[in-house]
């Protein structure tokens, strides 16, 4: 079974994406840190975010048992990712990456933002998560503040209002909810609250 989860920054569909494959015992895998690793990677070898074919270069020599959440989850990794991942090179290079996770058995939850549209189109199930953008900012800042992380939601806010503006419009891509996608609004939910709503939404592709 392969779950696919798209939605914007901060959204909770890596937190819910966690759950579910724990839940069903497949293997999770957050999109994003890809696109952050491909970043970090460009930064480190100082090389600028607006070289298309060194971040092309970057996403081939990728290798996903070399990912480290705690390193790649910073505000400036995020900003930079969202602008290596709407170059069509970079998202080209990281596709058969996806796919053969997703095709591994037993299968596989993943989480981004074209999961549904373009990595996995024929997923058994495809859930859209969103939120308003002045939750996901709160989210955000309790997130970077608990790891240390100096943060204002003004700024915040802005960030994630800039980054949607670029994953929606960019041609590669575009952040945009599958046909077939349920949507799943976490703006008045908490974490529990969305997981058994997304369960119900899983039990019912499976029944059907």
């Amino acid at each position: 079974m392969i779950i696919a989860i798209d939605g914007p920054a901060a959204s909770g569909k890596g937190t819910l994406g966690k759950r579910l494959a724990a839940h069903y015992g497949l293997r999770h895998l957050d999109t994003g840190l890809l696109y952050r690793a491909v970043a970090k990677a460009m930064l480190d070898a100082g090389a600028p975010l607006a070289d298309e074919a060194a971040a092309a270069a970057a996403a081939r020599a990728l290798d996903l048992s070399s990912l480290d959440e705690q390193t790649l989850k910073t505000e400036t990794l995020g900003e930079a990712a969202s602008i290596v991942s709407a170059y069509p090179a970079v998202r080209a290079a990281l596709l058969d990456l996806q796919r053969k996770f997703a095709a591994c058995p037993p299968g596989a939850v993943l989480d981004g933002r074209d999961i549904g549209t373009v990595i996995c189109p024929d997923a058994e199930v495809k859930i859209f998560v969103t939120a308003a953008p002045e939750v996901r900012a709160r989210r955000r800042l309790v997130e970077l503040r608990a790891r240390g992380e100096p943060a204002d939601e003004a700024s915040v806010l802005a960030d994630i209002r800039r980054r949607d503006e670029r994953d929606r419009t960019r041609a590669a891509a575009p952040l945009v909810p599958a046909a077939d996608a349920h949507l799943l609004d976490t703006t008045h939910l908490d974490i529990d609250a969305v997981f058994r709503a997304a369960v119900a939404i899983v039990e019912a592709a499976r029944g059907g």
